[in-house]
C-alpha cells in the first residue's frame, strides 16, 4: 500500500484528505497518478504541483514503493 496525502485544494478535488493505493512492487510516479479518478490526476497534472515521498520533495520520475507516503502539494499564495 502507499499513502498518497492531499493538501489545500487537491483535498477538495480528491474528496478526502489521503486515500491508500495497493502497490505490490515498486511503481513509477506517473503511474501511480494513472490509477486515480480522471479529475484528479488531471489536477496532479498540472506542472505548479510539487510531490514530496516520505517527506522529501522530488522533481522528475520517482519510483514509489510499497509503504510510501506520497503528499501532493499545490501552489500557495499568501498576502
Amino acid at each position: 500500500m502507499a499513502r498518497l496525502v492531499f493538501l489545500g485544494r487537491l483535498e477538495d478535488v480528491a474528496g478526502a484528505d489521503e486515500i491508500t493505493l495497493p502497490l505490490a512492487a515498486p511503481t513509477p510516479l506517473d503511474a501511480v497518478v494513472a490509477q486515480l479518478p480522471a479529475a484528479l490526476a488531471r489536477a496532479l497534472g498540472d506542472p505548479r504541483i510539487r510531490v514530496a515521498v516520505n517527506g522529501a520533495l522530488v522533481a522528475g520520475p520517482a519510483l514509489i514503493a510499497p509503504g510510501d507516503e506520497l503528499a501532493f502539494l499545490p501552489p500557495v499564495s499568501g498576502g
